[in-house]
Formats: structure tokens, C-alpha cells, sequence
């Protein structure tokens, strides 16, 4: 995907528990952040893509937007329901349909653990009555089976989770605002082996919003983030996957995430050496040091050293989850993939605060990626840059 498409705008609410709002609510209220972050209005929309997982239709949002009666689809592809809303908004831009076009996701999720059905998802109920629907067990199992297959310890999850918590102790819209040492967290509840409480992310709540332009409308825009390159892709046979935990022939495992990082990638021309700062899928400490060599960032057991030496903290070499990630902000299943989007435009923006990485002599970031990935093996990237 070539570069004639720019975010001109970001928006997004905070995150975490909040009484008395509904999911429409944090959708309206980052949609209304982004529009002014562009310096735009409703009736500038051209045509719009947005979803949640549970939080109703994101079409019906027109009712409190505006009824200009654009063209607005409905998106729901799991984790990567912001990313494909995003690329849906980028290919209107890209074929001519339009100039300007909106992507917003959006959740609110009870307290607790997912809850998904099996027949859903195309499977039988036995599935469930196994116990093969609940994640927490799957992301135990492999990461496990991924520890020991490279010889990465335990401490490591803990030290994940760790600069998860402090760097959304630096974020405003975090939802967990208190850093947790690596101590405690190894110490917590055991939910699934290796995994404990603190290692997850909870389902949560929030909403966010990117505004995209094409060429001639962003050349006017000095805040203006290029889409380098972006991309979707489901799992392929062989993979190793949320509510699909088994290996399928022979080798290593196939991952719907290196394939879509590596396309977004090739469609910036761009290598993973060049990024500056970057969001990872972190639904648990775990998958985060898998996405690692996953996306291209390290080999399989280089994480162990990298984490350590504090290569993917703030001022390290390779920032990771600035905004605390999935882990410090829950995830709203609609949000979560345009959280990061809005994470690496205000990176690249210089506009991060205390939370800002630096770039020798104190220079911003110049390019960031985003990766997402959810059930039942879909994943979506992008490349974004200066």
C-alpha cells in the first residue's frame, strides 16, 4: 500500500471502567477529539468504517453525529475490528470514493473473562464444555510450550508486564495508573501457568478515532502522519491460534502475524531495523515477547536479553507499548487496534509528554508500527511515518 494517504486526525477517550457511559458514549467522544485534532467537522466526512464487539452498530452513530448520509460501514473482525476499519478507511481514500474518511472503534465489556460461544465461531459445543474457549488457558499454553522451545524464563513475562504498568503510570488515558514491580506481579494469582493476574489485560472499556485523508487535502496538514503501509491477513493451515490450539503438520508453526507484519512492511519499504517506536498486540505479557521476533523485531529467545538490557523500554533501542498497552488500558475489543494508531501518530508527533521516546539529540521518532491480533488467527499492521 503506497503512501498517498495521511492521518490528519486522532481521537480517543480514556480507558477503563466508567459508570454511567455507554460504549456509544466513548465512541462519540473520540470521534469528536479526532475531528477537532484535524481541524474538521462531522459534515467533512466523506465516508466512515467503524465496529465493536458488544457495544452495538457503529452506523447508528449518525444519529448523535449528524445525518449527512454518508456512506458508513459496519466492521467486526474481532482484535483487528480497528486495523480493518482502518484499512477499509485508507482503500475508499486510495480508490477515489473519497477525500476524507473516518475509522472509529469502540467497546465497553463487563467485568471478567470473555465469554464466547462456540457455535459463534464455527465449532462445536463440545468445545466450550472442554474448557477450549476460554483464552487464558490458551495464551498459558503457548507460551509455555514458547518458553521452554527457546529457553526464555519465567521472569521475563513479569518484566513485560512491569513496563507495561509503569508506562501507563505516564499516560493519561490509561486505565491502571499505579506502576507494579516484577516482583509482585510474579508473586499474583496463578491464572493459567505461567501466567499470572497481573500478566493479563482485562476486558475493558473506550473508544478511538482516526481521521485519513488523501495526498492533496494532507499537503496542506503540518501534523500529518503517512500510512506507509498496512495490512490484514487470517491465519493459514498450520497455525497455532486462540480457540484453535493444536499444530497442523509438520515444522514450525505458520503466524497470521508475521505474514501480515511482513506484508505491511513490504508495502512500506520499510524493514523492521527502521522502526523507532512501536504498539504490539499484548493481550498478555506472554504475547507480547512473542510478537517480538513474530513481526520481525528479534529472532526466536533473543527477547530474554533484549527485555532485559531495556531495549524496549521508553529510551531504549526499541520502544514497545509506550501507552502501557493492552495490559494498562484493557482492551475494548473495538478500540484496541486504532489505541495504538493514536499511540504512534502522537509519538511521531513529538506530542507524547512524559511518556515521549527520543531519538539522538533529542529528535522525535520518525517511523512506527502498529500490529494486532485476535481470535480465531487474524492480525493487522501498520507502518506509519514522518
Amino acid at each position: 500500500m503506497s503512501g498517498d494517504v495521511s492521518i490528519i486526525g486522532a481521537g480517543l477517550s480514556k480507558f477503563g471502567r466508567q459508570p454511567g457511559r455507554t460504549g456509544r458514549d466513548l465512541a462519540l467522544e473520540a470521534i469528536a477529539a479526532a475531528l477537532a485534532d484535524a481541524g474538521l467537522a462531522w459534515p467533512d466526512v466523506q465516508v466512515a468504517f467503524g465496529g465493536s464487539d458488544g457495544s452495538g452498530l457503529a452506523d447508528t452513530l449518525v444519529a448523535d453525529l449528524g445525518l449527512t448520509g454518508i456512506p458508513f460501514t459496519n466492521v467486526k473482525n474481532g482484535c483487528a475490528t480497528g486495523g480493518s476499519a482502518l484499512m477499509s478507511a485508507m482503500n475508499a481514500i486510495r480508490s477515489g470514493a473519497a477525500e476524507i474518511a473516518l475509522a472509529v472503534g469502540f467497546d465497553k465489556h463487563p467485568r471478567g473473562a470473555f465469554d464466547p460461544r462456540p457455535e459463534d465461531w464455527g465449532l462445536p459445543a463440545a468445545y466450550g464444555e472442554a474448557g477450549l474457549m476460554v483464552t487464558t488457558q490458551f495464551f498459558g499454553i503457548k507460551i509455555a510450550r514458547y518458553l521452554r522451545e527457546h529457553g526464555i524464563s519465567e521472569r521475563t513475562l513479569a518484566l513485560v508486564a512491569e513496563k507495561a504498568y509503569r508506562n501507563g503510570s505516564l499516560n493519561p488515558n490509561a486505565w491502571r495508573r499505579e506502576p507494579i514491580s516484577a516482583d509482585e506481579i510474579a508473586a499474583a494469582d496463578m491464572v493459567n501457568d505461567p501466567l499470572t493476574r497481573f500478566m493479563f489485560c482485562s476486558p475493558g472499556e473506550g473508544g478511538a478515532a482516526i481521521v485519513l485523508a488523501s495526498e492533496s487535502v494532507a499537503a496542506g496538514n503540518g501534523r500529518a502522519v503517512r500510512v506507509l503501509g498496512a495490512a490484514t491477513r487470517t491465519r493459514r493451515f498450520g497455525s497455532f491460534e486462540v480457540f484453535s490450539p493444536s499444530i497442523q503438520g509438520s515444522g514450525r508453526p505458520s503466524s497470521v502475524s508475521s505474514d501480515a507484519a511482513a506484508a505491511a512492511f513490504a508495502a512500506a519499504g520499510v524493514t523492521p531495523d527502521e522502526v523507532d517506536v512501536a504498539q504490539l498486540q499484548d493481550t498478555e505479557s506472554g504475547a507480547e515477547i512473542m510478537h517480538l521476533a513474530e513481526c520481525g523485531f528479534c529472532k526466536d529467545g533473543e527477547q530474554e536479553a533484549m527485555i532485559a538490557a531495556g531495549e524496549t523500554e521508553i529510551g531504549g533501542r526499541l520502544p514497545v507499548n509506550t501507552d502501557g498497552g493492552c495490559i494498562a488500558n484493557g482492551e475494548p475489543i473495538g478500540a484496541s487496534g486504532l489505541r495504538q494508531v493514536h499511540e504512534i501518530v502522537t509519538q511521531l508527533r513529538g506530542e507524547a509528554g512524559d511518556r515521549q521516546v527520543r531519538r539522538g539529540h533529542s529528535a522525535d521518532p520518525r517511523v512506527g508500527f502498529t500490529h494486532v491480533y485476535g481470535a480465531p488467527g487474524i492480525s493487522a499492521c501498520t507502518v506509519l511515518a514522518v
